[in-house]
């Protein structure tokens, strides 16, 4: 079971709702994914891309617990209103945090996401920051009140994995016991394999579901590589060496004279 907040859930798999083909398409990836929760923008569906209530009833039968989050938003006031604006239509304290501070990599601006964490921390909010594998501003992130993190493996929607393996690594040594989900960047199923072979919690994933040309087929997929990952990690995988050692002992082998 993975714990946030105090809520216990089965699938280490969280599934963004955006971009897909159809509803129907949608409803069968969330299925198929076997995920619990999943994310929905605000500012997306408010803005006509979705069929308005049809699309909330389509996540209510769903069964799922909504993420809102804050997509899109480039100041702490923008994000903080956002988030506030989230909360009563969804009826949540939870919120996925974005505050965005470049425009090529939607980068995280580090310094806004901490200021809007503290304030929507102390107004009750349950805050799942999206940031950046930089160990002094998980700190910081924790201290303003965080106790979930979310660092990107490479910019949202590249599809390019884990850019920094020595990053993720120090960040998953450095903070044992927080819930760490890696958010951003996943690209195919052994990305998301890895990242659980790396002793990451849990792997939101969007893009690389929606855009797929099979996107249930894909969901799927990506439960299961996060199912054999997580399988591994608890297994405790070799370490890997520099140099050879056979497999096959060499204890009464044949020596020719």
């Amino acid at each position: 079971m993975l714990k946030v907040y105090d809520t216990e859930l089965r699938s280490r798999l969280l599934l963004g709702t955006s971009r897909y083909p159809s509803p129907a398409v949608l409803v069968e990836a969330v299925k198929a994914s076997r995920a619990q929760v999943v994310t929905v923008s605000l500012r997306r569906e408010s803005s006509g891309e979705r069929a308005g209530q049809g699309f909330w009833s389509i996540i209510r039968d769903l069964g799922v617990r909504v993420l809102p989050n804050t997509a899109g938003c480039h100041s702490v006031k923008e994000a903080v209103t956002t988030a506030q604006m989230a909360r009563e239509v969804f009826g949540t304290t939870w919120i996925k945090l974005e505050v965005i501070g470049e425009d090529d990599t939607l980068q995280p601006d580090v310094f806004g996401l901490v200021e809007a964490a503290r304030i929507l921390s102390a107004e009750g909010f349950e805050v799942f920051p999206y940031t950046t594998e930089d160990l002094v501003v998980a700190e910081k992130l924790l201290a303003a009140g965080c106790r979930v993190l979310m660092p990107w493996g490479a910019p949202i929607g590249s599809g390019r994995g884990l850019n920094n393996l020595f990053g993720l690594k120090a960040l998953r040594a450095h903070f044992p016991d927080v819930p760490l989900v890696i958010d951003a960047g996943i690209g195919v199923p052994s990305h998301a394999a890895q990242a659980m072979e790396l002793g990451f919690d849990a792997v939101l994933i969007n893009t690389a579901v929606a855009r797929a040309a099979h996107p249930a087929q894909m969901a799927e997929a990506f439960a299961q590589a996060i199912d054999a990952g997580r399988a591994a990690r608890l297994a405790g995988p070799m370490e890997p060496r520099d140099l050879a050692i056979p497999s096959t002992p060499v204890i009464g082998k044949a020596f020719l004279g």
